[in-house]
């Protein structure tokens, strides 16, 4: 249940925008598309303003574009922008990586292994938004497992804008075959804790999204 009733005035349009900001990471509302305020505000069980404020506070991060007298829509990204961004968030993931090998507890490695079979499970039966939800929670866990405040707020922050698209362009079969040999080589990695190949792995694995998230989404257009 999403409703929001009950939150102190002051701090609803922040909680508001928490919302919003995970419903556009995750994908629910897609890159490109309108922002459905009135659904939006009866789900959240508030009226549009606190709606309003908040749309306004993810414009100002990127998130969203307003539109003159057409409410908002999800951001796209610029092709340049795309690259720039795909660079360096494969390189956060890949400081990460050398810092996650030394400090991932056997519980950590425990989850990132069950959601890789889960994932292995999604794949085979061709469950896209499971398939992504659990490939986002394993980078998001060895970006975690690196302890490096720091390096997990920026690439928090980035990934909020790009993630939306690094998880929904569309896989052809060779593509989700290799997202997943890609992934059995993370797994792998991680057990032997060898951190500089999995840095290795990881800066390619997530640059190589960049050419079909453009296909996808057509980023750049207006």
């Amino acid at each position: 249940m999403d409703t929001l009733t009950g939150i102190p005035r002051r701090y609803l349009h922040d909680t508001v925008a928490d919302h919003l900001r995970a419903l556009i990471r995750s994908g629910d509302i897609a890159p490109g598309s309108r922002l459905p305020e009135v659904e939006l505000a009866e789900r959240f069980g508030i009226s549009r303003t606190p709606l309003r404020e908040a749309i306004k506070i993810l414009a100002t991060e990127g998130l969203l574009e307003l539109l003159p007298n057409r409410g908002a829509r999800v951001a796209l990204i610029s092709p340049r922008d795309l690259a720039e961004m795909v660079e360096v968030v494969g390189g956060l993931e890949a400081m990460a990586a050398e810092a996650a090998v030394t400090r991932l507890t056997a519980p950590d490695l425990d989850a990132i292994r069950a959601d890789h079979h889960a994932m292995l499970a999604a794949y085979a039966a061709r469950d896209a938004g499971q398939f992504f939800r659990l490939n986002r929670a394993i980078h998001e866990a060895i970006v975690a497992a690196s302890g490096n405040a720091t390096l997990i707020r920026l690439y928090t922050s980035l990934s909020t804008r790009l993630n939306p698209f690094r998880y929904r362009a569309a896989l052809a079969e060779a593509d989700w075959r290799h997202a997943v040999e890609d992934h059995n080589a993370i797994l792998s990695l991680l057990e032997h804790r060898n951190g500089p190949a999995l840095a290795t792995l990881l800066r390619a694995h997530v640059r190589g999204k960049a050419e079909a998230i453009a296909a996808e989404f057509g980023v750049g257009a207006s």
